[in-house]
């Protein structure tokens, strides 16, 4: 493991960019108490760099570790360690499901280690002093599997509708900027949408572009549940929810303000980013076949990390795969229809969709905010990992302004 860069600063810790990425993230929950700085700093002092089965292997086992001392404590009546302990845990479990299509046994591992963090978690929101009440959200014949967190107090109050990324659990929303959003006097909704998490694992429903046929059965939703304020509706959208709620603001103008953490254009980019040259000329020629045969002769944990990108889309092929990503774009049409003020988060070394954040500013007609996060601030990386607090100041502060908790 390593801890030094090159610019002198300690965020560096493994050379794999992904295990990197999740490690910087894993630490920015710390602010949260979802993490714990010495679980995580042993943990990965145990992982091999570039192996997802060692890393997979000794998250688990930490979660393991920590999921029974919470399980010991909730025993013995201690309700606040029992509960804390557990978010931890279920925290760990997490970054095993998230590399599981790059291990050896990935059906296995998801469904150990999935079960594993579902537990923790509704076990730890069992224990919080105010739980939040289980959604089910009607949609297209079936529904979305969510949680309302309710304000204290008696009155109609603003309340945060959170959208995940491609891969996050609804335990990255809360807590984090979703508890950040209570202590200031919101309701908060989290729920896995298409292809995220439980509709994925469980349902089996993949993504979809139009995230407006989403958002707009949440937001009807979450209008029908107690204490909820129908002028006062806010927005927060993390990674590829970057794109997703740009979509869906296009259509569904009930919200008096939105934070969009990272802006996001063309999720294609991102796609296209991952290919050789010898790839990206048989995609553009059309090449079917020859562009999925060649992707099945990648080195294994190349494909594997295909195979982990490709299962939310639910196409039959690689390549069905791709022109089905490029789907998912926010055209200047689409951008022109936006009136909710929005906020823009656009971080240095944004890894995934670069540049795109200005992008997407530039396309809104309306009221709107460019703020960058920088390497100097701490705050460099996709959606500011290791800068929690100050992104929840910045986020909250045009949250608050827009919904009347200005001064409170």
């Amino acid at each position: 493991m390593s801890t030094a860069t090159e610019t002198g600063t300690r965020s560096d810790f493994f050379t794999e960019p992904r295990m990197n990425g999740m490690t910087r993230a894993m630490l920015g929950r710390v602010y949260t108490g979802a993490a714990d700085t010495g679980e995580t700093l042993t943990t990965i002092d145990r992982v091999i760099d570039g192996d997802l089965d060692s890393w997979a292997a000794e998250w688990e086992a930490t979660a393991d570790r920590v999921a029974a001392i919470g399980d010991d404590c909730a025993r013995r009546g201690h309700r606040v360690s029992g509960r804390n302990t557990l978010l931890r845990a279920a925290t760990y479990y997490t970054a095993c499901v998230l590399v599981v299509d790059g291990c050896k046994e990935p059906d296995a591992m998801r469904t150990r280690t999935f079960a594993a963090y579902r537990r923790c978690w509704e076990e730890y929101l069992r224990l919080l002093d105010n739980p939040p009440q289980p959604l089910e959200i009607p949609y297209e014949g079936t529904t979305m599997p969510g949680w309302f967190f309710a304000a204290p107090g008696e009155g109609p109050k603003p309340t945060l509708v959170m959208v995940n990324g491609a891969d996050g659990a609804t335990s990255y929303l809360w807590p984090g900027y979703g508890s950040e959003a209570a202590v200031r006097g919101y309701n908060v909704v989290v729920f896995d949408g298409p292809g995220q998490q439980r509709m994925l694992f469980e349902r089996g429903v993949p993504f979809r572009p139009d995230w407006e046929h989403v958002v707009t059965p949440v937001v009807d939703a979450t209008l029908k549940l107690p204490g909820v304020d129908p002028e006062r509706l806010a927005l927060y959208a993390v990674s590829q929810g970057g794109y997703w709620a740009p979509r869906a603001l296009a259509f569904e103008h009930r919200f008096a303000a939105a934070v969009i953490d990272d802006g996001v254009v063309d999720v294609s980019e991102a796609w296209h980013a991952m290919l050789s040259p010898k790839l990206k000329e048989l995609l553009d020629n059309g090449e079917r076949d020859a562009f999925n045969a060649t992707i099945e002769l990648l080195p294994a944990h190349v494909k594997r990390m295909f195979d982990w990108r490709a299962k939310p889309y639910g196409c039959p092929t690689f390549y069905d795969t791709f022109l089905e990503a490029a789907r998912y774009e926010i055209t200047p049409e689409l951008a022109a229809r936006i009136t909710t003020p929005v906020l823009i988060a656009d971080p240095d070394q944004e890894g995934y969709f670069a540049g795109q954040p200005q992008r997407l500013y530039d396309m809104i007609p309306g009221e709107k905010v460019h703020v960058r996060f920088t390497e100097a601030e701490g705050a460099a990386g996709h959606c500011e990992p290791m800068a929690r607090s100050l992104a929840a100041q910045r986020f909250f502060d045009f949250l608050d302004d827009h919904v009347g908790l200005t001064g409170s």
